[in-house]
């Protein structure tokens, strides 16, 4: 399914799945299912129902912007479903999940926004920490992100921090080549005759 792996909260979003074939060769396409998107989050009463149109020879799919800007910023799960038109069974095409990051609009005085990942809120934390305890403060019992910790040693602070530090680079890496900055690690060499 073509549905795109990051959704930002009050824009529409529109993406086309190609006609297939079911498990016995014949034909899934828009003359004989149509398709329709059920999308859910882990928050009660966050869902949203999505019909397909035809689209070539299979569907296009439009989430429009009032529907994305009143989903909750996180992962969200989708399952997409084909319904035969002549006896109306059902096929599953396809499930997986996606992201809808919050949007930055705002209307008035902006309220605060922390755009940065659960690695990188994670690895200040852990940074926090260790400073604490080198500068000679007992911690005893602290957060990072949704979890809470006793008593960290400053040898499992120091691998988990250098976990965290791979996490973000590894991140920051997919963000430059998913906005076309290409790979920062690949190294390009041009050699020339004479």
């Amino acid at each position: 399914m073509n549905i795109p792996q990051k959704i930002q909260a009050g824009t529409t979003a529109i993406w086309v799945d190609d006609a297939t074939v079911d498990i016995f060769g014949a034909a899934v396409d828009n003359t004989t299912y149509s398709l329709t998107y059920y999308l859910r989050a882990n928050t009660a009463g966050e869902g949203v129902t999505v019909a397909s149109v035809a689209y070539e020879s299979g569907w296009k799919t439009t989430l429009v912007a009032a529907t994305t800007s009143g989903m909750d910023a996180g992962t969200w799960y989708f399952q997409a479903v084909a319904t035969k038109l002549s006896d109306a069974s059902v096929l599953e095409l396809g499930r997986g999940s996606f992201t809808v990051e919050a949007s930055l609009t705002y209307s008035g005085t902006p309220g605060a926004f922390d755009g940065r990942s659960q690695a990188q809120k994670d690895l200040e934390a852990v940074q926090a920490a260790i400073r604490t305890i080198i500068s000679g403060g007992g911690v005893s019992e602290y957060r990072i992100g949704n979890r809470s910790l006793k008593k960290y040693d400053l040898t499992e602070l120091l691998a988990l921090e250098s976990r965290l530090k791979a996490d973000v680079v590894r991140e920051k890496k997919a963000e430059m080549i998913a906005n076309g900055l290409g790979n920062p690690t690949s190294l390009f060499v041009r050699f020339g005759n004479g």
